[in-house]
């Protein structure tokens, strides 16, 4: 395994200078045909944008998805195409990992600019961040984690969110599972605390007084 990067090295927020309250909303390991939806619906709902971290393969099956993102004033950015442990990957398959993504991306919808990159388990590595930025891709950690993949509880997952969230937040969420997860498809509730704990967060920040918004475009 390659020498991690510190993290600290990573962009985890993003302090807004003008006096309000950003906070950024991201979610990982899509588009999936269950979960998806109800997130989108949930934005939707509220008025506020997102920005997707998808996993390539799926971008690949799920194209409706990433041309609904775009029309939902959302971000698609890259995760990758299969979800691998980066650390652990030679500079070949590092590079495959991040251009491939990105080229399924834009193969899904033609409106869709990845701009961002998240590595998976957020394993950073010199290479990965070196090969990210040569892809015109800006780095992109988090610094709110409520492990919602864990499935800890609805009321976990807001307490976790509105305890740690601060000016310039970027919020760590999920809208699916990677490709070795069992079963990735096959069961349509796993990301629904996600989802419930979404529909109480996003009128929560807002009623803290913070304004959620899509990631600043750095390219």
């Amino acid at each position: 395994m390659k020498e991690l990067v510190p993290v600290s090295a990573v962009p985890c927020d993003y302090a807004d200078v003008s006096g309000s309250f950003p906070v950024y909303l991201t979610f990982d390991d899509g588009p999936n045909p269950f979960c998806t939806p109800e997130v989108l619906d949930v934005l939707t709902q509220h008025r506020v944008p997102a920005t997707f971290f998808v996993i390539g393969t799926y971008a690949a099956e799920q194209p409706e998805l990433i041309r609904r993102m775009i029309a939902q004033g959302h971000e698609v950015a890259n995760h990758t195409m299969t979800h691998p442990d980066l650390s652990r990957c030679g500079p070949v398959q590092v590079r495959g990992e991040v251009l491939m993504a990105s080229e399924a991306i834009r193969s899904a919808c033609r409106q869709a600019v990845p701009r961002h990159m998240r590595a998976p388990y957020g394993k950073w590595t010199e290479e990965v961040f070196a090969t990210s930025a040569q892809a015109g891709l800006t780095a992109v950690h988090w610094s709110v984690d409520p492990r919602d993949w864990s499935q800890p509880g609805v009321n976990r997952i807001v307490t976790s969110v509105l305890g740690a969230v601060r000016p310039g937040s970027i919020v760590l969420l999920h809208d699916g599972y990677p490709p070795d997860e069992d079963g990735p498809w096959a069961d349509a509730t796993r990301r629904d605390q996600t989802v419930r704990a979404l529909s109480y967060l996003v009128p929560a920040l807002q009623h803290r007084g913070f304004v959620i918004r899509p990631l600043p475009q750095l390219h």
